[in-house]
């Protein structure tokens, strides 16, 4: 059994209108596919161009190991020059991505490239974040601590997206506390025997290339799986849905710090018991809605 993914709808380009319209009034993800033509990006930017513009940057890295107890939010899992980064995505596979790389801040040049667009949306103009991967890398499926609306632009390579809504959340394995599923679940082939819940989970499915644009609706969950080496670069707009603004505020004044400290007090057993209760409540759920036998 495969996951139940509809393909995500996609559009040569659209105007203001049409996107408010049709996708952002009823928060459905969409694929621009030539929305970003007119921008030096389209043209200027892939891996070459970003190692001799950025070569002598360093970056922080990360990879799919689990979460560990002694690991603070967001830490990274190496560091290394931008150039010699590059280097090791074009020779061959790695588990090794960037993500929330700060372009305005590291190389305020590469903001000549760009533009922000008009799509009804006050864009956060201080958060333009790059993110890249290697072949056969992927995140973990997640979805962002703000649950923000972004506008993710690809360049180079193909990447898939596989995306749920929050109320799919009950069918996911959340792990309390924190903005993630079970990492040990493999979204993009996952085991429907050991995580039987997931084939109730509706989502959505693309494949991106080179100046495709990706909507992904406020509080979406998003896995990420690079199919081949390339990078993105995220602009986002703040939650407009009272109740996602409410779990923003929740997510970024208390329930990092407050996980962090847990983490302090009781190491491992703190990771144990989240991981655990993932599977009980969405075992629960399922159960009182007659989803499942269990």
């Amino acid at each position: 059994m495969k996951l139940n993914l509809e393909q995500i709808p996609r559009e040569k380009t659209l105007t203001k209108k049409e996107f408010i319209q049709k996708y952002f009034k009823r928060q459905n993800p969409v694929v621009i596919e030539r929305f970003i033509e007119d921008w030096p990006a389209y043209s200027k930017w892939n891996l070459d161009y970003i190692k001799e513009i950025a070569g002598n940057k360093e970056v922080p890295l990360y990879d799919d190991r689990p979460v560990k107890h002694d690991e603070g939010f967001n830490e990274p899992h190496a560091r290394m020059k931008m150039a010699d980064y590059v280097d090791l995505l074009k020779n061959g596979p790695t588990k090794y991505r960037i993500f929330l790389w700060n372009i305005l801040k590291e190389i305020p040049e590469l903001q000549n490239d760009f533009f922000y667009p008009d799509f009804g949306l006050r864009l956060l103009k201080g958060l333009p974040m790059l993110f890249f991967g290697g072949e056969n890398s992927h995140t973990f499926m997640h979805y962002d601590i703000d649950l923000a609306n972004i506008f993710h632009f690809h360049f180079e390579g193909k990447k898939q997206c596989i995306l749920f809504s929050q109320d799919e959340t009950k069918y996911l394995y959340k792990i309390p506390h924190s903005l993630i599923t079970r990492e040990d679940i493999d979204f993009d082939d996952p085991d429907l025997i050991k995580w039987p819940a997931l084939q109730h989970a509706k989502g959505y499915i693309a494949q991106l290339e080179h100046g495709n644009t990706l909507y992904i609706p406020e509080g979406y969950w998003h896995h990420m799986k690079y199919i081949t080496p390339g990078f993105s670069m995220s602009l986002r707009a703040i939650a407009r849905n009272p109740k996602n603004v409410g779990k923003a505020v929740y997510n970024i004044i208390f329930m990092r710090y407050f996980d962090n400290l847990m983490r302090k007090l009781k190491g491992q057993k703190w990771i144990d018991w989240k991981n655990q209760k993932a599977v009980e409540r969405t075992q629960r759920y399922c159960f009182k809605s007659n989803k499942i036998i269990l």
